[in-house]
């Protein structure tokens, strides 16, 4: 049995499989990300080289969670929290190859006065992406901030990058099918930088101003 048919069988035994299948594992992707689509009666999942590898039962947790997506299902398996798990601690194996001098003292920076130097430096870099001020992924363990950063006041570079380490930190909480990043405690945490109020209130402007499409942006 293919993986997408074992994973269906898991979670819907009592429905049968009728449609065509279509695995593929894809360079097309970044760190450990995937989709799934139906089409013409077949559902076509691709996931990035790097789940080649992975133990199977983890893979099926990650095919499962896109399956429920597609059916607009809500369930939950061991093999969810086998995927989730292992999203959550990848950052471990990851090499840290990308870091630009000056994210990398925004960093330090904010490492050493607001989380006591215990975070791990993750892979830093600048992009040219309207798409939003900063992001964070967990699959290559990237934190990723604006080029509109590089000449803002430091604050606002210090804001965005803290609020990337709080995703780095706190990652996500699962729950009936959906990961929820931005929860209680993370906003909690947020409103603790110095003046969060008014320099988010400059980062819309920033944001206004070279049409950005969002602050924040997480995967």
């Amino acid at each position: 049995m293919n993986l997408i048919k074992e994973s269906f069988s898991r979670l819907f035994p009592k429905k049968e499989f009728l449609l065509k299948t279509k695995l593929k594992y894809s360079k097309a992707f970044s760190g450990y990300n995937a989709n799934i689509k139906l089409y013409r009666e077949q559902i076509e999942v691709r996931l990035s080289k790097q789940w080649y590898p992975i133990n199977k039962e983890i893979q099926i947790g990650l095919i499962q969670s896109l399956l429920l997506k597609l059916f607009k299902e809500k369930k939950h398996t061991a093999n969810m929290d086998f995927y989730n798990n292992f999203i959550k601690n990848i950052h471990i194996a990851i090499p840290k190859t990308e870091s630009s001098p000056q994210l990398k003292q925004s960093f330090e920076r904010i490492n050493n006065y607001y989380f006591y130097n215990l975070i791990e430096i993750p892979n830093l870099k600048f992009t040219d992406s309207i798409n939003k001020l900063g992001s964070y992924n967990y699959g290559t363990d990237t934190i990723t901030l604006s080029k509109y950063l590089q000449n803002a006041p430091q604050e606002l570079l210090d804001y965005v990058m803290y609020h990337e380490m709080l995703h780095k930190k706190y990652k996500f909480k699962h729950k009936n099918n959906r990961n929820y990043h931005h929860t209680k405690v993370f906003r909690q945490k947020e409103k603790e930088f110095k003046n969060s109020n008014q320099i988010e209130i400059e980062l819309k402007k920033l944001v206004t101003k070279n049409k950005i499409k969002k602050i924040f942006k997480f995967w």
